[in-house]
């Protein structure tokens, strides 16, 4: 008799896409993680040209085309001063695709793998699917991740930690002196830290830093992506960056599991890296712009919301109903227990849609707010 593996049947459906099949047509959408922008032009161009001149026809290497990787190194070294050799790059199909070689290579069955709560919805799957132990941890009263709730979390069965930053769902974003000991966290209990930086140029106060830069071993890698910075989600294309070690092992699952990543979206994404940065700047300005208009709704309609410094979500404490209120209302949120048991009481929204829609979305929320209270 034919049975399901273990570590598909520890996996559920997401709650996000429960949320999205419960509500109407007509609904105004605050749910998805994606930006509402188009695909930088140039990017564009660059996919079109390699397809009409024929370069997009065949496999590239395993690893990616040797161009994009450079593209990737220069990025690094142009935004943090990091030198990365290209030979050390795997482009991925999105960053969902590299978390998974990070967890698949790195963690052996029942191993440990530590991660927020709320968080990213990936994380506990991917951990199962890798016949990994989850172990999410707590977050601070401000969402942000505290280095020494994930030390006094290891153990001996600890294989990898999970560091995002700026966050989904919370858009938190993490200090200098955090990613320091998150480094130190790494490199003196030999674990693997693994930094989801997919949000890295969404960032409205101060500036993203990354583990890597402090780490003294390789025991850190990044995993990130042109889906956000670039809103090109559907093109999937993201990347992981570690020691050549670490590469050459999650190169044996991606190139027997993928082959390599989609030729076009590589063009793409060359040519997004390469290319002129102001649509990032124009559409991160836009998104601080949203950020002001949904924390002052939100506060005026008495809801209590942490700042985000940084991604497009806000995540308000909510009151009991309010989530079921505000979908049968025509608006869209994602209740915060679809992201852990410690996101419970709380919403995740989305202002990655248009400033009149939100505007709206805002006048309901206040209107079932004062509803279930």
């Amino acid at each position: 008799m034919t049975a399901f593996a273990d570590r598909v049947e520890h996996v559920s459906i997401s709650g996000i896409r429960k949320v999205f099949e419960a509500a109407g047509e007509d609904a105004i959408n605050l749910g998805l993680g994606q930006p509402d922008f188009p695909t930088p032009a140039h990017a564009r161009r660059g996919a079109i040209e390699a397809i009409e001149s024929g370069r997009a026809d065949a496999y590239t290497s395993n690893k990616g085309t040797p161009q994009l990787r450079e593209a990737i190194s220069a990025k690094y070294d142009r935004d943090y001063g990091l030198e990365i050799d290209p030979a050390d790059v795997i482009a991925t199909s999105g960053g969902s695709e590299a978390l998974h070689l990070a967890l698949e290579a790195h963690v052996n069955p029942g191993e440990e793998v530590i991660f927020p709560d709320p968080g990213f919805v990936s994380y506990d799957a991917l951990t199962h699917i890798a016949d990994g132990t989850p172990k999410p941890v707590g977050l601070r009263d401000d969402l942000t991740l505290d280095p020494a709730t994930v030390e006094d979390a290891i153990t001996d069965e600890t294989a990898a930690f999970i560091v995002n930053s700026p966050a989904n769902p919370t858009g938190a974003v993490q200090s200098e002196a955090d990613m320091r000991e998150f480094a130190r966290i790494a490199d003196e209990h030999d674990v693997l830290c693994i930094s989801d930086e997919v949000y890295e140029h969404i960032v409205f106060e101060g500036e993203h830093h990354s583990p890597l830069k402090f780490a003294e071993t390789d025991n850190v890698i990044v995993v990130s992506a042109c889906s956000k910075t670039y809103s090109m989600t559907g093109w999937r294309l993201g990347w992981v960056v570690g020691s050549n070690r670490r590469i050459e092992r999650m190169l044996r699952v991606h190139q027997y599991g993928q082959a390599c990543a989609s030729a076009p979206a590589q063009f793409a994404a060359e040519a997004a890296l390469t290319g002129p940065q102001e649509p990032v700047r124009e559409m991160v300005d836009t998104f601080e712009e949203r950020r002001d208009l949904v924390l002052d709704g939100l506060t005026d309609a008495g809801l209590e919301v942490p700042t985000p410094e940084g991604a497009f979500y806000a995540m308000p404490k909510v009151p009991d109903g309010w989530c079921e209120e505000v979908l049968e209302r025509g608006v869209v949120v994602v209740p915060g227990d679809a992201f852990g048991a410690n996101g419970a009481g709380y919403a995740r929204l989305s202002y990655a849609t248009g400033t009149e829609e939100l505007k709206e979305a805002l006048e309901i929320m206040a209107e079932a707010t004062r509803a279930v209270r």
